[in-house]
C-alpha cells in the first residue's frame, strides 16, 4: 500500500457512520487545520466528489492516514 499524500495527517472516520458528507467534512477540516492550503483543499473536494461512493473513499485514503 502506498503511503498517502499527506501520511502526517491523521482522521479518525469512526464518529461519520459512513456518511460521505460527514467523512467529507472530516478530512476538509483536518487538512485545514493542517495548514493545508485553500487551493490543495479544493482539489481534495473536488477529486472527492467528483464520482461515487467508493472514488471518495479511495481519495480520501490517498491523501490522509486513516485510522
Amino acid at each position: 500500500m502506498n503511503s498517502p499524500k499527506h501520511p502526517n495527517i491523521v482522521v479518525k472516520l469512526t464518529s461519520t457512520d459512513g456518511n460521505a458528507f460527514a467523512i467529507l467534512g472530516t478530512v476538509l477540516r483536518a487538512l485545514k487545520s493542517a495548514g493545508v492550503s485553500k487551493a490543495e483543499c479544493a482539489e481534495f473536494q473536488n477529486e472527492a466528489t467528483s464520482s461515487d461512493y467508493d472514488h471518495l473513499l479511495q481519495t480520501v485514503f490517498r491523501w490522509v492516514d486513516v485510522r
